[in-house]
């Protein structure tokens, strides 16, 4: 499920649609979790359905480490890609702010860390990156690690109107890891790395 403060919005006619911010969403704000409606398909699942479903689900999914595909019930599945995006995952089924969102901003992820399954040529944003490829996670796991643990301190300070979606054992290994009792998991564990778990 996405953050409650935020729509979709028209972006434009090379990107499409987008999730926008309606209010303002500090860093360390819970962005987006992994909940019970959203729904996961083999590939073996995906294989046998219809090509009508299969172009959905390549369109509005991501692989998780298992190489599942992920389908998002909301307006979760309208996060764009951006190589200076402002979430990030984490390897908790959630995602994290990791800088201030301002109202009518955008919430983009970095589609490197999504395991797709062939590269893409990204809007020119004038950073070094211009192709997202399926083994970004592998590259960049350490810079987004850096880039989570900076925040993450944030997470049980702010307030989150996700919270109620996450199972009480994993805030209280969240609160456990702000409060330096437990190592933050890296990001990598979230790659797949093609051969089923």
């Amino acid at each position: 499920m996405i953050h409650p403060d935020t729509e979709l919005k028209f972006i434009s006619n090379e990107i499409g649609y987008g999730v926008v911010a309606t209010k303002f969403i500090p860093a360390g704000t819970i962005t987006w979790v992994l909940d019970r409606l959203d729904r996961e398909f083999t590939p073996l699942e995906l294989q046998q359905m219809d090509p009508i479903y299969q172009n959905i689900l390549d369109t509005y999914t991501f692989r998780n480490n298992k190489g599942n595909y992920i389908l998002c019930w909301d307006n979760g599945r309208y996060v764009n890609h951006s190589f200076n995006s402002n979430c990030l995952t984490t390897a908790y089924d959630f995602e994290i702010a990791i800088r201030d969102i301002q109202p009518g901003e955008q919430l983009t992820d970095d589609y490197g860390y999504l395991n797709i399954p062939l590269p893409f040529r990204a809007a020119d944003e004038g950073t070094r990156r211009k192709i997202v490829y399926p083994d970004d996670l592998r590259k960049y796991y350490k810079v987004w690690d850096k880039k989570i643990e900076k925040v993450f301190g944030h997470i049980t300070k702010r307030q989150q109107p996700l919270r109620p979606l996450l199972p009480e054992a994993l805030w209280e290994r969240i609160e456990g890891i702000v409060a330096g009792k437990e190592e933050l998991e890296s990001i990598l564990s979230n790659f797949y790395n093609g051969e089923s778990l």
